[in-house]
């Protein structure tokens, strides 16, 4: 977790002046962003089992923290199946823009629940390395990245890199990637925790985005678990529980895997 690495961050900090205090709450919501936040976790549009991952992810926390409000241009980078997703669009859908940029696949989703997703913007095609432009150049206040730079990282370094890049250049001045992610042991190789165990050091990605321009506006343990040995594959945690069913148990008790969650902000 990032008090492990505090004091070695610091020495670099004090040659880096992009990085700004590190801050558990750095952005204080309205009453009424809390009450859509609210209002969209508690939908019955969301499956029981998306619900029970809420313990876990922490979504209106973890908005508040990232700076949502309800009139930005948000972009979220490869939704997966859409659990962010079904948050962010009824938050977005009076007074903000939501854009996902993904491969085709996910039109599916979208057509499967228009009510929901009927009002999303537009797919942005987004299948790294291949295709990482996300728009016109400052054009959003807000991008999301959710438990995927691992995938990034696991093509290449250059691969993350670009993806920063490309972020970078879409925020507008002053704009907010709000990023989640498995944490791995600070310090750790950061390829080799990406491909063996889907996990990336808090201090690889914090370097990343530093190099590419952003400062560090907040750093947060919303989403940390104590519990997580940080050694083993995330995908034998929760949900997935893919290892061996007499482990199950074992990785239940554990819960979902430690996770950075990290504001960087466009200067």
């Amino acid at each position: 977790m990032f008090r492990r690495i505090c004091k070695p961050f610091i020495l670099l900090a004090s040659t880096l002046p992009l990085v700004s205090a590190v801050s558990a709450n750095p952005v204080a919501p309205s009453d009424s962003t809390i009450a859509l936040l609210q209002k969209a976790v508690d939908g019955d549009w969301r499956s029981a089992a998306h619900k029970a991952r809420d313990q876990y992810r922490h979504p209106i926390e973890t908005l508040q923290f990232f700076g949502l409000k309800p009139d930005m241009t948000v972009i979220e980078l490869q939704p997966g199946g859409g659990w962010y997703t079904e948050i962010l669009a009824p938050v977005l859908y009076a007074h903000g823009h939501l854009l996902e940029a993904s491969d085709p696949k996910f039109a599916d989703t979208i057509k499967a629940n228009p009510a929901v997703f009927g009002h999303i913007g537009k797919i942005i095609p987004f299948e790294p390395p291949k295709q990482v432009r996300l728009g016109a150049e400052k054009s959003a206040d807000m991008v999301l990245s959710f438990r995927n730079a691992h995938d990034w990282l696991m093509d290449s370094p250059e691969t993350l890199a670009t993806v920063f890049k490309s972020v970078f250049d879409v925020l507008k001045p002053g704009g907010v990637f709000g990023f989640v992610e498995h944490r791995a042991k600070p310090f750790a190789t950061a390829t080799e925790s990406a491909m063996a165990l889907h996990r990336i050091p808090e201090d690889y990605l914090i370097a990343v985005a530093l190099k590419t321009g952003f400062r560090v506006a907040g750093v947060s343990e919303i989403n940390a678990n104590p519990k997580d040995p940080e050694d083993i594959n995330v995908h034998r945690l929760p949900p997935d529980l893919s290892g061996p069913e007499d482990e199950h148990a074992k990785m239940q008790a554990i819960g979902e895997s430690d996770r950075m969650t990290l504001r960087f902000v466009k200067r």
